[in-house]
């Protein structure tokens, strides 16, 4: 790596440790691109490049994380969707079911006794939402979109 594409890397972890930190406040791509001392365009395809997500994106699975373990620990729905950040209970609810696979009162009220019983190193790792959309699903089950076209969902 170059002096230049080191320094461009350390800038990009300013504004992810900024996201990490920050989450539960406003955060915009501007914010975030003030951190990393690159504009908001740049910022974006830079993050994406290194990342592998949007920084939107890396916000959005932080809250979900972040509102999956208060969910786990009793919450409510609500009471998760405030304390993470999010201002719209709908919004926050289709992007929980998109990352996570299931609805939070679904996520919620399932059973968690193994990630109780982990050290909670262990367990942010274990937990870490992945995006549902980048995960291939089985063969013999249609996906959301096929769902959606052949009526199956309904």
């Amino acid at each position: 790596m170059t002096p230049q594409e080191l320094e461009n890397l350390a800038h990009l972890r300013r504004a992810r440790d900024l996201i990490d930190r920050e989450y539960a406040h406003p955060l915009d791509v501007p914010t975030m691109a003030r951190a990393a001392l690159m504009s908001p365009a740049h910022f974006s395809r830079r993050f994406r490049a290194t990342y592998g997500e949007t920084p939107y994106n890396h916000l959005m699975t932080r809250r979900i994380e972040r509102a999956m373990a208060l969910l786990r620990s009793g919450s409510s729905v609500t009471d998760a969707c405030m304390a993470v950040g999010c201002t719209s209970l709908g919004s926050f609810s289709s992007r929980f079911t998109e990352v996570v696979g299931e609805t939070p009162s679904v996520y919620r009220d399932r059973t968690h006794s193994a990630v109780a019983a982990m050290p909670s190193c262990v367990a942010k790792t274990h937990t870490r939402p992945r995006r549902a959309a980048a995960q291939p699903h089985a063969p013999d089950r249609p996906s959301r979109i096929e769902e959606a076209l052949t009526g199956a969902a309904a």
